[in-house]
């Protein structure tokens, strides 16, 4: 299938997308980097939502595979979404680009709560929306909250914007066999255990018909091709 441009996206970013080079926290140079893209394919027209992980400040699995109660610990992880989601905020203003955060946990002071018809309007007005606190609920990721938000508003693909540039059938880091695919339908990402977005993001998008496309967020210029229709990453949809 050829790719089409879009024109209303779901773009998902890895906390760790953030952290540039220095691994942890947030590197001003990266999220501005993103930012300056953000606003171009915004300037085109384009309605863009947001979800970000909180890999960078705060991983929930890592810290209950530890000992801690899972769902305190998937909390923590909410609100380092929620301090991803300001920060990232905090960059695309300075970039000239109105945003809104939606938290999924109530913090009035700070963000938006998560409302859907306020969401759609402010897309439609030329706002991006940062959705933050994933889906509120322990257990859940933010691949499944990005899923789900995006399914709400309708969206018409994920963006999932990683440190590689598609899906490998193996670590192209570790095995120099490794073959990147192009496209993949759900069942196969779900059969092979392929590290796209976990099971239950995968199966929520595969029910949906909703495609998710993997891409190289490293490479400056990428958001706008990928959004442009152009051939890069991995696609996955329907047989």
């Amino acid at each position: 299938m050829n790719r089409k441009a879009f024109s209303r996206v779901l773009l998902k970013l890895s906390g760790e997308s953030l952290a540039g080079e220095q691994g942890y926290g947030i590197d001003p140079q990266t999220i501005t980097t993103i930012a300056r893209e953000v606003k171009e394919v915004v300037d085109q027209g384009v309605q863009l939502a947001l979800v970000i992980g909180g890999g960078n400040i705060f991983r929930g699995l890592a810290a209950s595979s530890k000992g801690m109660d899972r769902a305190s610990a998937d909390y923590m992880g909410m609100l380092a979404t929620m301090i991803n989601s300001l920060a990232m905020q905090d960059a695309l203003e300075k970039a000239g680009v109105a945003t809104r955060v939606q938290s999924a946990i109530d913090m009035q002071e700070v963000a938006e709560p998560y409302i859907r018809r306020r969401a759609m309007r402010h897309l439609e007005k030329g706002r991006v929306v940062i959705f933050g606190a994933g889906t509120g609920n322990p257990y859940f990721t933010t691949d499944t909250a990005a899923s789900l938000r995006a399914m709400e508003i309708n969206a018409q693909v994920i963006l999932k914007g990683t440190k590689v540039d598609g899906v490998y059938s193996a670590d192209p880091k570790k095995d120099p066999e490794a073959v990147r695919y192009t496209q993949l339908s759900y069942i196969e990402v779900l059969k092979k255990g392929l590290q796209v977005m976990d099971a239950t993001a995968t199966s929520l998008c595969m029910d949906n018909k909703l495609p998710i496309i993997i891409f190289d967020l490293t490479t400056e210029g990428n958001i706008k091709k990928v959004i442009n229709g152009e051939e890069i990453g991995t696609i996955v949809q329907g047989e």
